[in-house]
């Protein structure tokens, strides 16, 4: 099992340079989702090599346009390509009015069954579930209805050794039972015990997506312990006045949050476009957090 992110934007509002608005590529065991679709979206899909039709959902966190006026391009240029397969679009209500006037207007359509899920506010809710991960909302604070998202990879089976299969004479019939967990019983009534005969699997990753929020303690029972973190640092630590009355995040409240949540990794990003260095940003949120890292355009993190 495996967990792969790839960024594709991780500027605020106003693109600059090779800095695209918000939008990210989520792997888990090659279930791939996107995660908010800013503009540009579809030019660095392109650039970095990654094939559209096997998107099995995109996630919207809320209705500013720097994490969503990507959608359009990118479904047109889905719809050309020939995908025939249903996507999944989980947002706030108004995305589809929107699409649907969209379509309307241009007097287009895709050949390929949108299906909209909208997405209350407030209490963190299991939304999206298959058969290797699990996704949650995380319950934000922005200037309007806001959702970050949790994704949790199911536990794998246990691997069974092939040499205790034939050591033990383990008939076909018991070795799934036993990759989950059972004991062998042998027929003359023997126990074999399971941690014997099998070995743990591999680590199943979890990953919490903050997209633009106010500093919030609230969220940290619910991204408790994770193992990587992206918490947006639009600002640096002088503008935490600025920052509350935008909703958003300063790096230190960043960091403080994944220090007090006990994540294993921070990655910070959503950039105010007033930085042209992000030097600073990483040393101010590495004063309180060591373990993290800048989300720059292209940049692939991969957790085997």
């Amino acid at each position: 099992m495996a967990f792969n992110l790839t960024i594709l934007g991780a500027n605020s509002a106003i693109p600059i340079g090779n800095r695209f608005p918000t939008s990210q590529i989520v792997e888990f065991n090659q279930h791939k989702f996107m995660v908010d679709c800013g503009e540009g979206t579809q030019l660095q899909i392109r650039k970095n090599k990654i094939k559209l039709q096997g998107l099995k959902a995109i996630f919207i966190s809320h209705l500013h346009g720097d994490h969503y006026f990507g959608i359009f391009g990118l479904l047109g240029t889905m719809n050309l390509l020939g995908r025939t397969v249903p996507l999944q679009i989980f947002s706030p209500p108004g995305l589809k009015e929107i699409i649907d006037l969209q379509m309307k207007v241009g007097n287009s359509g895709y050949e390929f069954d949108l299906n909209f899920i909208e997405l209350n506010h407030g209490q963190s809710e299991l939304i999206y579930e298959d058969d290797i991960v699990e996704v949650s909302t995380i319950p934000l604070k922005h200037r309007i209805p806001t959702n970050g998202f949790l994704f949790r990879e199911k536990p794998g089976k246990r691997k069974i050794n092939k040499f205790h299969i034939e050591e033990y004479k383990i008939p076909v019939s018991q070795i799934n039972g036993i990759k989950e967990g059972n004991d062998f019983v042998a027929d003359n009534g023997k126990i074999i015990p399971n941690a014997q005969i099998t070995t743990d699997p591999p680590k199943a990753w979890s990953y919490a997506y903050c997209s633009d929020t106010k500093y919030s303690e609230n969220i940290i029972p619910v991204i408790k312990n994770v193992d990587v973190l992206y918490h947006e640092a639009t600002f640096l630590k002088t503008e935490l006045k600025r920052a509350k009355n935008t909703g958003h995040s300063t790096t230190a409240q960043a960091a403080k949050i994944a220090k007090m949540a006990e994540v294993g990794e921070l990655i910070v990003g959503h950039y105010s476009a007033r930085y042209k260095d992000l030097t600073s940003h990483l040393e101010e949120t590495k004063e309180i957090f060591e373990n993290s890292h800048l989300a720059i355009e292209g940049k692939r993190f991969e957790y085997p």
